[in-house]
């Protein structure tokens, strides 16, 4: 019986002679990745819309894969980079292409960014660095989807000590204590505060209750001169100043 012949894949020139195929190419989103990086460096990242930003990141995290529809459906799904960043872990994790370990990833870089942004206030006095205190808080708390009741402590120089979350609660309410924040302040030592909270509703228009409990903490703080300089509501849409709209 004569031996099987084996066909080997590949082409025949005119003069007979077999030449082999080319190597495989590299896949279509190698060049693609080249090509972001390369744009990125040389036009810098106001080049890039969004979703290409969130490539260059995740072509760090998935190295074999095409993140184009990973990064478009992230967008999708929560609509702009500030709202993926603030997005707990087990919602990253609902969209395809995004493990535990991608989501751990975004929620790491979110952390970077919101610990930088507190170093931009700390290293200054607060009230002459309003804008970069209001790009702070809505940073923050704009996507939570619970209220937060939190308080920025201020030294003497009106620099922060810290910023800590004295209330945490539902949907459309965050228990809040008076007396609690005036204890903590003396124990910081701070010489004056700003009240910040979040509607999840997206409206930071201030509510009655908003107000009550404003004037409670500054009637509490009143006999230890603790001034309160602002309480802060944010919300998708913005974020409202007592003081600049004559509530305090």
């Amino acid at each position: 019986m004569s031996p099987e012949k084996t066909s080997v894949p590949g082409t025949h020139e005119a003069s007979g002679a077999f030449v082999l195929p080319n190597a495989a190419e590299p896949p279509h989103w190698q060049g693609h990745r080249d090509r972001l990086r390369s744009k990125l460096l040389q036009r810098g990242a106001g080049a890039l819309a969004d979703y290409e930003i969130l490539e260059v990141l995740l072509m760090a995290f998935i190295p074999r894969r095409d993140v184009k529809p990973i990064a478009k459906a992230l967008e999708a799904k929560f609509g702009s980079l500030s709202a993926i960043l603030a997005a707990p872990a087990e919602d990253l994790v609902k969209v395809p292409g995004v493990g535990e370990a991608v989501a751990a990833y975004i929620k790491a870089i979110a952390e970077l960014h919101s610990r930088a942004g507190r170093e931009e206030i700390k290293a200054k006095e607060v009230i002459s660095s309003w804008s970069a205190l209001v790009a702070y808080v809505r940073r923050e708390l704009q996507h939570e989807k619970r209220e937060q009741f939190r308080v920025i402590f201020l030294d003497r120089k009106n620099q922060m000590i810290t910023d800590e979350i004295m209330g945490r609660g539902t949907v459309d309410h965050a228990p809040v204590y008076p007396r609690e924040i005036a204890r903590r302040a003396l124990e910081l030592q701070a010489s004056s505060l700003i009240l910040v909270h979040n509607h999840p509703s997206g409206d930071p228009k201030p509510s009655r209750a908003d107000i009550e409990i404003t004037r409670e903490i500054i009637d509490v703080l009143d006999p230890f001169d603790i001034t309160v300089h602002d309480h802060l509501v944010v919300g998708t849409s913005g974020v409202v100043s007592f003081r600049t709209s004559g509530l305090i």
